[in-house]
């Protein structure tokens, strides 16, 4: 089988126009020490390897990690560093990676948000496109290299070369890579399910220990009981003693803990057992990218929704043609179809306006795809505009312009169709610039997504620009471990996981534009990868549905405490994560 592999991929090489392997012999890398680098010399790789890689298009590469953590594939030339993260989808197996090297290059201008303009999926890896960028003129060395290891991972590489057309990636050794639960077939950890009469019987003693729990008791909409202030029949906020608070229909003070992508369970019993689970482990918000929507009074939950644009051309990393007409026809019929029937439902917390604009630093780039793009009435406008004035400053004040304007029709949009239920804004991604910030006063509350060990930086500073309450509409941690990457957010173990949440919520909470937070996701991603290649290890529950128990009484402990933590009446979880055995970094993206 192994010369067959062999002449296959000798086949493979010919068809793509690649350079023949070029290692004297395979690489091998073990990543032990907090910030693990390992390099090779030009010359290291292969005599036939050039130093001008700008024919090729492909670097294409055989390789086996013993582990799903992400690493850095860095290119070193002599004009600087050029860097692509690789997040294999699969550990302990073989397989060819062909790696597009115009990523190296530069990110190209597909995506909508911040993870469909920066993730690219293959069938055996994906990829983060976040630079640093530049040409391939003078290569000098490869490396690799990967921030807090755990349990001293390695990456083997044992064929290397050059390719001017995409060489495939996929696994190698024949053989299937999922069982028969969708974990990954190649590795053993000590949740792996075995059988369905495990499965029953971990389902059957959840049954009982949720039969036997002790949810906290609160109002009908999940405010807190012995709180009363001025009630509307709709979520609103309120400021008490300086401190923001989400008010439930009932008027209870409320504080929004939820989940995203809560999937509606098949049966009236999965709707039974999501509903116990939620009231169980206090999370009393159904959060974005949902489809749970029990319409029984017994299992109901206040929930937020998004709008829904019409997808028109031209879409400019999630930019539109915002001075049409038509488009803002488009944007008020579509306001008017999802949110009219909603605007009588006391459920509704409220709606999002759209999810991490991925343009900010990259506004120049806007303004020439509408230059170089179709007649539009943008166009038209941005022409006029440069015509008084043509600089960098200028081009990014009016795509900031731009997205004033949208914002605006947004939620004007939205608020006529429906008067009553609070604008949450858009989930800004990151922090953007302060000419940006200042939209948020434009809200009811200020949404933000702050993957980071700790938000309270993000929020003070949110906080200090807008004066709006705030909304944390994603965070997670993750480990790299059942065959799953780690998420954005790396802890060391799901004990660490655990005191991940605690200590992200609590210190959140503790701050007085704290309104709420909500965890991305409810459910591991697959082990194969979304849409997008993201397989990361975050849920609530695994991909048959099982609790992670760490995860979820830290949860329960929380959520109990956060009235009181915002109230100002305790003090915060004190303890940080451990991002790995090396310590805590600030963030896996520094």
């Amino acid at each position: 089988m192994r010369i067959q592999r062999a002449i296959v991929g000798v086949v493979l090489l010919l068809l793509a126009g690649r350079m023949e392997p070029a290692l004297n012999d395979p690489l091998k890398a073990v990543f032990t020490e907090r910030n693990s680098e390992k390099a090779w010399r030009l010359e290291e790789l292969g005599s036939d390897l050039p130093a001008d890689w700008t024919g090729y298009e492909y670097l294409v590469l055989e390789m086996k990690a013993s582990s799903p953590q992400r690493f850095s594939l860095w290119i070193h030339t002599a004009e600087g560093k050029r860097r692509l993260m690789i997040h294999p989808l699969g550990q302990g197996v073989w397989m060819r990676a062909s790696v597009p090297l115009r990523f190296f290059r530069g990110r190209d201008r597909q995506g909508m948000d911040l993870a469909s303009a920066n993730n690219r999926r293959t069938d055996a890896y994906w990829m983060g496109v976040w630079g640093p960028f530049g040409d391939l003129k003078n290569v000098r060395a490869l490396s690799v290299a990967m921030d807090y290891p755990l349990n001293a991972p390695s990456l083997e590489i044992r064929s290397l070369a050059l390719a001017k057309e995409d060489a495939g990636s996929e696994f190698l050794e024949g053989r299937p890579v999922l069982d028969e639960f969708s974990q990954w077939a190649a590795g053993d950890w000590p949740r792996k399910v075995r059988s369905r009469e495990q499965l029953e019987r971990e389902g059957a003693a959840e049954a009982l220990a949720l039969a036997e729990n002790k949810a906290p008791k609160v109002g009908r909409f999940g405010g807190f009981l012995g709180t009363k202030v001025e009630a509307t029949g709709y979520f609103r906020v309120t400021r008490i003693d300086r401190r923001w608070w989400f008010v439930d229909p009932e008027g209870h003070l409320f504080l929004s803990t939820g989940a995203n992508g809560i999937r509606g369970e098949s049966g009236p019993d999965g709707q039974s057992l999501l509903a116990r689970r939620m009231k169980a482990w206090g999370l009393n918000t159904i959060g974005n990218w949902s489809g749970f929507r029990p319409t029984s009074e017994e299992y109901r939950k206040a929930y937020v929704t998004t709008l829904g644009l019409p997808r028109t051309e031209p879409l400019y990393l999630g930019m539109p043609d915002v001075y049409s007409p038509d488009y803002v026809r488009a944007v008020e019929e579509a306001a008017a179809k999802q949110f009219s029937p909603l605007q009588d439902d006391p459920w509704l917390l409220g709606y999002f306006l759209g999810n991490e604009p991925p343009w900010p630093g990259r506004e120049g780039e806007v303004v020439e795809m509408f230059l170089q793009g179709p007649e539009t009435a943008t166009k038209t406008a941005l022409r006029a505009y440069l015509a008084q004035g043509d600089t960098p400053e200028r081009r990014v004040r009016f795509v900031h312009g731009m997205f004033e304007a949208y914002l605006d029709l947004m939620g004007r949009a939205v608020r006529k169709a429906d008067p009553y239920h609070l604008n949450l804004g858009i989930r800004f991604g990151g922090i953007p610039a302060e000419p940006i910030l200042k939209l948020g006063r434009m809200f009811d509350v200020c949404s933000l997504n702050v993957y980071e060990y700790e938000p309270t930086a993000a929020l003070k500073r949110f906080y200090e620009v807008t004066g709006r309450p705030l909304l944390i509409g994603e965070f997670h941690f993750g480990v790299p471990a059942d065959g799953l990457g780690a998420g954005l957010v790396q802890t060391a173990d799901q004990t660490e996981r655990a005191k991940g949440y605690r200590y992200y919520m609590e210190q959140a909470a503790a701050l007085p534009c704290f309104v709420g937070a909500h965890w991305f996701q409810w459910t591991d991603e697959p082990v194969l990868g979304r849409r997008d290649g993201e397989n990361y290890n975050i849920g609530f529950v695994d991909v048959m549905n099982r609790p992670y128990p760490e995860l979820v009484q830290a949860a329960r402990k929380t959520h109990d405490r956060l009235a009181a933590i915002h109230a100002g009446r305790l003090s915060p979880f004190g303890q940080r994560p451990l991002a790995s055995t090396h310590g805590t970094p600030n963030s896996p993206w520094d």
